[in-house]
């Protein structure tokens, strides 16, 4: 395992019509307006986006494909109060709220009521209880509805998070005394309405491991690994990368080491920037050297200074990604600090840079400086 470097058209006088016939000028229709604003926001460009949304609610201000528009473009330009006034206008007491209502509304808001837990679960289960009767055919799906397997996983994923705020240690709703009663629920739910869905089987081992259930929680996530083992990196059952992400830290807890390597290369094979991947991968890898010398110096016929050399490896990767990101966690960063520095006291340094780095980095002009100053190369890990 080594390191490796990361024209203008213009109209003469005589062709330039009439300022009479250009003030008559058909307008875009609304599908063609809306179907532009969706364009930019998949390009990322919130702004323009919210100049063409805002076209559409002139034309037709009850328009709620629009006004969810509004609120999308709002809240990535970081408007957030003039976001969740868009997302509640789509909901009642508003008398131009659209019936039934957005399930997406809810969603949105429950995100952005972080400072309000209570109101969070509110707009999940408001959420769910939509996508229910959507999936029992009670309500009327419009034409952008979500086919049944999407409904129910969009029913699991609300559940999930009513589940994560219950356990969240920095509300105080995980010490109430239904807290725990309440989990089960949900998670059975969710269980009930998509048996062996991954995401409702990891949420379930986090609440057996808090309730010290270690052997419960290893049980469900063999159920998870088995179902997401063998899915190509590119299949829409794959779980985002924050979920796989927060797998790999059970499966950690668990010293679970393999799948959790599995998972982590294909984060990293879809996404080589990603911080956090690359740190609890060194992390595994220092956790397999501690198991390595207690079991007399190798793992899985790996030696403990093997697997130490790609910790190390990792670990510096992701201090240099940490920093040219700004990442916010600023403890992740002091725990990289304090393994390097553990790693150092062992002897382990970091692998030589690799022939061809330069190819691969974009030249001498891309060397990126550790966190004391000296230049250090391209931090990036390239799994062999």
């Amino acid at each position: 395992m080594g390191r490796t470097k990361p024209n203008k058209k213009v109209h003469s006088k005589a062709t330039a019509p009439p300022a009479q016939h250009a003030s008559a000028a058909k307008q875009p229709s609304v599908p063609a307006l809306l179907e532009k604003a969706q364009s930019l926001i998949g390009q990322c460009d919130y702004e323009l986006a919210l100049k063409f949304v805002r076209r559409i609610l002139d034309q037709d201000p009850r328009n709620s494909e629009a006004k969810e528009m509004l609120g999308v473009s709002l809240l990535e330009l970081g408007e957030i109060d003039e976001a969740k006034l868009a997302f509640q206008a789509l909901l009642p007491p508003n008398p131009d709220a659209p019936n039934p209502s957005p399930p997406s509304a809810h969603l949105y808001l429950a995100q952005l009521s972080d400072d309000d837990p209570k109101l969070a679960l509110q707009h999940y289960q408001a959420a769910v209880n939509i996508f229910q009767a959507q999936l029992k055919g009670k309500v009327r799906a419009d034409e952008n509805a979500k086919d049944e397997v999407e409904l129910k996983s969009s029913i699991v994923q609300a559940l999930v998070s009513q589940v994560e705020i219950w356990m969240d240690p920095s509300y105080d709703l995980c010490f109430e005394p239904e807290a725990e009663k309440t989990c089960e629920e949900l998670l059975a739910l969710a269980l009930a309405t998509d048996p062996g869905n991954p995401e409702a089987l990891q949420s379930l081992a986090s609440v057996r491991m808090s309730q010290q259930r270690p052997e419960d929680a290893k049980k469900c996530l063999e159920e998870v690994w088995a179902t997401l083992k063998d899915l190509d990196l590119d299949d829409p059952k794959l779980p985002p990368i924050p979920v796989r992400l927060t797998l790999v830290r059970l499966f950690l807890e668990l010293s679970l080491y393999t799948p959790a390597l599995l998972v982590l290369h294909g984060i990293t094979s879809t996404d080589d920037q990603e911080v956090e991947a690359w740190y609890l991968e060194g992390w595994c890898f220092y956790l397999m050297a501690e198991q390595a010398q207690e079991n007399g110096g190798t793992l899985d016929e790996l030696t403990w200074q093997e697997l130490g050399k790609d910790s190390r490896d990792c670990l510096e990767t992701c201090q240099v990604l940490h920093r040219n990101q700004e990442h916010p966690d600023k403890p992740m960063l002091e725990h990289i600090k304090e393994l390097i520095a553990k790693l150092d006291s062992l002897g382990i340094e970091a692998s030589p840079l690799e022939d061809g780095a330069d190819e691969e980095g974009g030249g001498d002009d891309d060397e990126w400086e550790s966190d004391d100053g000296s230049v250090d190369g391209d931090g990036d890990v390239e799994m062999q």
